[in-house]
């Protein structure tokens, strides 16, 4: 009974490949310990070919390196090295086109591609497997892969970033309130509302680029937890792909996935960095605030409704935030009762990194994009940055003059409740209404009632005043 199975066919299929001498018994090419073939349920429940598959790019580079390093210290022969490169190449053309067969009895990208190379070059494919193992290989194969993507992610986060500053420039002068506790604080300008975010974001490159470099270890030559007693050359490999360091310990080359914690780490805090931006957009294009209005291109209709304009896109990202924090759990829990070195355990690592890398970027993307799109209620901003929000500023008003700050932080409240009760604004009370509260203010308290003055005398480094604003854009600008 054959439990071959293909998972994938392709669909346009081409000619059937010229079969090697012999390729008819290219299969199950590590159950020789063995009598019987698996059961079809094990091998299904077994095989990480239909999600690991998308690492063939990287296998492949992994496998003419290790192919060249063979050759070199004399257990490939040159020709043989050179035949299992182009098969190799010819491979990946064919998966990238579509054309590969992929069969689940496989059970990873690793054994399918090397199946295929021996059913196209023959005997010299047997040997490319020479001091390797799986478990070397696909740590090897993750670690590129998470290379590429990371910086792929870096990119994306600079992306963003730049998108933000410049939104931030055009609105230096713009006044909004700003919160705590969802409640009116102080005024503020959007542009340096909008650069808090800028600088959450740089922290999210600076922890993705520390991610990056504990991936960039090279773990091929550690075998399947011993190394080989065959004299190869790991450096070698480790130049040809890149890698400045080379694992130091082929138990911990094995079964070390701490990198992809630390990806997942640094992608977790960034998408909750998103969930947060996307939760104000939420609440600032809402009817309640007004603030700003959501494109039409990112909107999305109601099916009952006629007059709904929901923000669908924004409460996915604030979702999907969910989905990369589960992953970074689950990666934990994969990993924190697992002895020394590989098990099977760590094939689930991949759909966490993959499934992180699929949810993140394109938040990162489409925010980048919408970001430019969004029209400001400037009236609406500066509206909402009065009322109460300059409480504080009369207070330190007091305070400068000499008062203890509890006594002015009491005198100041006392003058809200007042103000509250007769429905006025403190812009809009007079010399005397101030005086009724304390002796020490003076005409020049009333000249400072305003959003504009109050940010204005912000000056402090990391403060809302425009000069200080601009010099930090400028710094940003730089990095």
């Amino acid at each position: 009974m054959n439990h071959r199975r293909t998972i994938e066919r392709p669909a346009k299929a081409g000619p059937a490949p010229a079969k090697a001498p012999g390729a008819s018994a290219v299969k199950n090419l590590i159950r020789g310990r063995f009598k019987t073939p698996r059961l079809p349920e094990v091998e299904a429940f077994s095989a990480s070919l239909p999600f690991d598959r998308r690492l063939f790019r990287h296998d492949i580079r992994g496998s003419i390196a290790h192919a060249r390093m063979l050759a070199r210290v004399g257990l490939l022969k040159p020709g043989e090295a050179r035949a299992i490169a182009a098969g190799l190449e010819a491979i990946e053309h064919e998966i990238a086109a579509g054309r590969f067969h992929f069969d689940l009895a496989d059970e990873d990208i690793h054994l399918a591609i090397e199946r295929r190379l021996i059913e196209k070059i023959g005997a010299a494919g047997r040997k490319l497997h020479t001091a390797r193992s799986r478990n070397d290989q696909v740590a090897l194969d993750l670690r590129l892969y998470l290379r590429d993507e990371i910086g792929a992610t870096i990119a994306l986060v600079r992306g963003l970033r730049a998108v933000l500053l410049r939104v931030a420039r055009a609105h230096v002068e713009t006044v909004m309130p700003g919160y705590t506790h969802l409640q009116r604080a102080q005024p503020v300008s959007l542009a340096h509302h909008l650069m808090a975010y800028g600088e959450m974001l740089e922290r999210d490159r600076e922890r993705l680029a520390q991610a990056l470099e504990r991936v960039a270890v090279m773990p091929l030559g550690a075998g399947a937890m011993a190394g080989s007693t065959l004299p190869i050359d790991r450096r070698m490999v480790a130049r040809e792909l890149g890698f400045k360091r080379v694992a130091a310990n082929s138990i911990d080359a094995v079964s070390d996935r701490d990198f992809a914690v630390d990806f997942l780490a640094a992608a977790a805090l960034l998408m909750v960095h998103l969930s947060r931006m996307a939760e104000e957009l939420i609440l600032w294009t809402s009817s309640e605030f007004a603030f700003a209005e959501l494109p039409d291109e990112f909107a999305t209709g109601s099916s009952m409704m006629p007059q709904k304009k929901n923000p669908d896109l924004l409460e996915l990202i604030r979702g999907k935030s969910g989905r990369i924090i589960g992953d970074l759990v689950a990666m934990l829990t994969i990993l924190k009762g697992l002895p020394l070195a590989y098990n099977s355990d760590l094939q689930e690592d991949k759909e966490r990194v993959f499934d992180a890398l699929d949810t993140l970027k394109p938040a990162l993307d489409l925010l980048a994009k919408l970001w430019p799109r969004i029209r400001f209620n400037r009236a609406a901003l500066r509206a909402a940055a009065g009322g109460f929000a300059l409480a504080t500023d009369l207070a330190e008003y007091l305070v400068a003059r000499g008062v203890p700050f509890r006594l002015a932080h009491e005198a100041v409240g006392a003058l809200v409740r007042e103000t509250a009760a007769r429905n006025l604004t403190l812009e809009e009370l007079t010399l005397a209404d101030l005086r009724r509260h304390s002796a020490e203010f003076g005409a020049d308290a009333i000249d400072a009632l305003t959003a504009e003055k109050s940010i204005a005398a912000r000056k402090l480094i990391g403060g809302p005043a425009p000069s200080t604003v601009r010099r930090r854009l400028k710094e940003l600008g730089r990095g």
